[in-house]
């Protein structure tokens, strides 16, 4: 057997084929912007087709060869005259040409230029809701049916007569319907076309949106709290200076971990990044993130800086990496605000608690100034805890602690999974 050659899936166009749609299009954009170019000439057509007959043609045809030729002129001329407005008042112009039409019929002329009223039908079927069809179908009958009263079946049966007009209109009205729904489905397409890329181009943008706020709240949560931390270890350490020396580069030291932990973290964010803007994936879905395993990390630095930090668990963590993230942020946020606005000698408490199904109760406060609560300038402490937060469907809530007592409390909890 012959082996079976591929088909390619991309089929270019005959060469005929695509001048004809090349053409096409310039003619149908050219008669959009000059519409009434287009219907001079055809009307123009039709009135001199029209003239020709009258000039001695419609003699072969008509029930009474003795009509004025005066006449004969009119009727020809309000028979095709009226198709220049035949695209924007269709019905109006059939309206127009029922009297030359009645007149036509009536004297026997029998002008061919009556045939033009298909045309008008054409366009009735094409414009105009179809109702108005029935309207139409009557108005063009009716001269038939005046030259089978008046001449009675000198041009056939009266069957014949009637039932030829009717034949002839339903295929005018026919292949305008079928012209209307050609264009009315291309134009469907076309807007669906034109809403999908809008969409598409919405879900960019939002996306863009999700994915600035993501690393606008990472940038944060890195940023602020190691800068935080670096602070209150070199505040520490300039106090210490000058009575320990030791306790100074120790203060050193940690600002030094701390640094390089920053940007480790830092390099690691805009490595995911340069990753994304050359493949696409979604690798920051898979860069490593913090987890609860790293809290004690965490408090280390925090107490390093000169925050005492106290913890209480109760339960064991067996908790999703998104929830344990969200924990961890909530932590890294609070302790970082009272490292910034809690003052000298305050102490910190987080009493974090693992309920059943991957619910969490976490509260971390402290005995600081107090006070209202911290504006930050980019926006993106509370308002960042919160957006994680709501994620899992959780609540979290900021404030100063209730008097007698000094400070300030965040708590956060998060309901058990929806089982899946």
């Amino acid at each position: 057997m012959d082996p079976v050659k591929p088909v390619p899936e991309d089929r270019a166009a005959e060469p005929l084929t695509e001048y004809v749609q090349r053409v096409s299009r310039r003619v149908r954009a050219f008669d959009r912007r000059r519409p009434l170019v287009w219907d001079l000439h055809l009307t123009g057509l039709w009135v001199l087709a029209a003239l020709i007959d009258a000039s001695g043609g419609w003699r072969n045809v008509a029930h009474d060869p003795d009509v004025p030729v005066a006449l004969v002129l009119v009727l020809s001329l309000a028979l095709s005259v009226p198709l220049l407005w035949r695209r924007s008042h269709p019905l109006v112009a059939l309206l127009v040409t029922l009297p030359a039409a009645l007149v036509n019929a009536w004297s026997g002329a029998t002008l061919q230029a009556a045939l033009l009223q298909l045309l008008l039908i054409h366009h009735i079927a094409l414009r105009l809701p179809l109702r108005n069809l029935w309207w139409a179908v009557l108005l063009v009958t009716t001269p038939t049916c005046v030259t089978v009263a008046r001449y009675g079946d000198s041009a056939g049966p009266w069957n014949q007569q009637l039932g030829s007009q009717i034949l002839s209109v339903g295929v005018a009205a026919l292949i305008g319907i079928t012209v209307r729904t050609r264009r009315d489905y291309t134009a469907a397409l076309e807007d669906r076309a034109r809403r999908l890329e809008t969409e598409r181009d919405q879900q960019g943008r939002l996306a863009a949106a999700a994915e600035r706020a993501r690393i606008a709240r990472e940038m944060h949560d890195i940023i602020g709290h190691n800068l935080s931390v670096i602070t209150g270890l070199a505040d520490g350490g300039r106090y210490a200076a000058a009575r320990s020396p030791e306790r100074a580069a120790q203060a050193l030291d940690a600002i030094a971990t701390t640094s390089r932990q920053a940007l480790g973290e830092l390099r690691r964010l805009l490595d995911v990044l340069r990753q994304e803007e050359r493949d696409g994936t979604r690798a920051a879905e898979l860069a490593p993130q913090p987890s609860l395993t790293d809290l004690d990390q965490l408090l280390d630095g925090v107490r390093r800086a000169g925050l005492p930090v106290r913890t209480t668990v109760q339960g064991r963590a067996t908790l999703p990496e998104g929830r344990q993230l969200t924990v961890y942020r909530v932590i890294q946020e609070a302790l970082t605000n009272t490292l910034k606005h809690a003052g000298p000698d305050a102490t910190a408490h987080i009493d974090l608690s693992y309920e059943t199904g991957g619910a969490v109760a976490l509260t971390v406060t402290d005995t600081g100034r107090g006070g209202q609560a911290p504006a930050p300038a980019d926006g993106r402490g509370l308002p960042g805890m919160r957006e994680r937060t709501s994620l899992y469907g959780g609540t979290l809530e900021a404030g100063p602690r209730p008097r007698p007592e000094r400070g300030w409390r965040v708590h956060l909890h998060l309901p058990e999974e929806s089982p899946q």
